[in-house]
């Protein structure tokens, strides 16, 4: 044990918290990207754009990968802003507005005319992709909003595969308490908003790829 242990006998607790908040962040990170990749493909094949993958880069900073993340996800939601407005000037407005009160479930049960309507601009499954996302743009915004928070935090300019390895060396670098429970509650903070942030953004996604897998069965 060493001095510091003796001289603060929470460290230990403190030091593992600490360790498994970054690891929490970085596994948050990493399922992220994932999620946004495959955001990216749906929106490639039915919104005609041509984003290419993006990559968790350990060799980076956790801010240089906040920020590709957050580039990805802002042109993303341009995109799907862009052929919004473009069902908006190019369809019936009867058939815009039906289009933006329907539930998902709704679109599989579109009548034949509303069908023409809509594939003389693009194909139904672009029309779920624009409805959905519109109405939750929020949580598009949101997940940019937390990683840009998580990108001005302390261990934001420390590269994402030494992570854990610094932050192990700094504490048995004898930080003391104060600095122990200061990152620690930096941590917390992050993830208190990031957690819920990551589980809503993924879990739309994950709702628009199961309804384009659905309505291909039909």
């Amino acid at each position: 044990m060493s001095l510091g242990d003796v001289l603060f006998p929470g460290n230990p607790e403190r030091r593992e918290k600490v360790i498994r908040r970054s690891q929490e962040l970085i596994e948050l990170m990493k399922s992220n990207f994932r999620a946004t990749n495959s955001l990216t493909e749906i929106v490639n094949k039915h919104l005609h754009s041509s984003f290419s993958p993006i990559t968790l880069n350990e060799k980076a900073t956790v801010k240089e990968n906040c920020d590709v993340m957050i580039k990805r996800v802002n042109q993303i939601q341009a995109k799907v802003e862009e052929v919004d407005e473009e069902l908006k000037k190019k369809l019936e407005p009867t058939v815009y507005e039906s289009l933006q009160k329907m539930s998902l479930q709704d679109f599989k049960k579109l009548s034949a005319v509303v069908k023409v309507a809509i594939k003389s601009v693009c194909q139904i499954a672009a029309a779920v992709i624009v409805k959905y996302l519109m109405k939750n743009i929020r949580i598009l915004t949101n997940i940019t909003c937390t990683c840009a928070k998580v990108a001005v935090g302390t261990f934001a300019s420390i590269v994402l595969g030494v992570l854990i390895d610094v932050i192990i060396s700094a504490i048995v670098g004898h930080i003391e308490r104060a600095k122990l429970e200061s990152a620690l509650a930096e941590y917390e903070e992050a993830l208190k908003t990031f957690r819920p942030a990551s589980k809503e953004y993924e879990m739309a996604i994950y709702e628009v790829m199961f309804m384009l897998k659905h309505m291909k069965k039909k």
